[in-house]
């Protein structure tokens, strides 16, 4: 298994080897000897502690068992999942189709007050259309060669729309203009969706800004990263969904989005560049 190349899942799993070399010291065992007793290659108990493997459930357990730290087993395989979820292969997220993950961020959507959006990429999945998600959801299926249930999806996916209209939410988001010209989908698809855009700038619950393609910039376009309260960030890469908790790495997002958002334009500014996307697509 490889280790995340976030440095919030890194830290975890130091965190994890550390506990593990610390409950073989308590047991005043060598590394060798803990690796004997779990049957393993003499060095792959030490590979574990200075964190060039990363121990599986099993290890974990043989690991507790070899130094009579049964008790520790529970604490540090929680440890070991929430660190799994800090880094998580798209391929993992959707090997049974796109409708599972989607229906997931409903769950997970619901008890946050404050969100924070950058999309470098595409429209926000909040303010996409079904006709906009069928087929943006049609191409990621098709690259990951995911199960096609992409109909299902698109349901699950527009649903989650209702947090923009119910509860105490309230939704900060920033796209590129270049989102805008970027064609998912046949010009009546766009035309539907940039359409869309304008009357969800309306809603109060609302803030969008859209920062020009010849802004000056102070910051430079990022990757797509979504901001829950101030809890945690997820980042979304071509392979997969980083999920960030470590404070100090959600501050650097909280003030990449600030910095981003100093670029925009709201309100009539932002609408007409909506406007000037949609005459263009005649």
């Amino acid at each position: 298994m490889r280790t995340s190349p976030s440095s919030s899942a890194q830290q975890a799993r130091q965190g994890i080897s550390q506990r593990l070399r610390e409950i073989r010291l308590d047991a005043g065992l060598t590394a060798r000897a803990v690796a004997k007793a779990a049957g393993w290659h003499e060095s792959k108990a030490s590979k574990i502690e200075h964190g060039r493997t990363v121990p599986s459930e099993a290890d974990i357990r043989a690991w507790c068992a070899a130094c009579d730290a049964e008790d520790a087993v529970t604490e540090l395989i929680g440890a070991s999942r929430a660190a799994d979820l800090m880094y998580v292969e798209w391929k993992r997220l959707q090997k049974t189709g796109l409708r599972q993950l989607q229906v997931s961020k409903i769950k997970m959507y619901e008890p946050v007050r404050h969100f924070r959006v950058y999309c470098s990429n595409v429209v926000p999945g909040l303010f996409q259309t079904p006709a906009y998600a069928e087929a943006l959801l049609t191409s990621i299926a098709d690259f990951r060669e995911a199960p096609n249930d992409v109909a299902q999806a698109v349901a699950a996916r527009v649903e989650r729309a209702r947090f923009l209209h119910e509860g105490n939410h309230r939704f900060a988001v920033l796209v590129e203009e270049w989102v805008l010209r970027c064609r998912i989908g046949d010009a009546e698809v766009m035309a539907g969706q940039l359409g869309h855009l304008l009357a969800v700038m309306s809603l109060p619950s609302v803030s969008l800004g859209i920062i020009p393609q010849g802004a000056g910039r102070r910051m430079w376009p990022v990757e797509t990263f979504n901001i829950f309260d101030d809890t945690l960030v997820q980042v979304e890469l071509l392979t997969a969904e980083i999920n960030v908790s470590q404070p100090s790495e959600i501050a650097q997002y909280v003030r990449g989005f600030n910095r981003l958002s100093e670029l925009a334009v709201y309100g009539a500014p932002a609408r007409q560049l909506v406007s000037a996307a949609i005459s263009d697509l005649s």
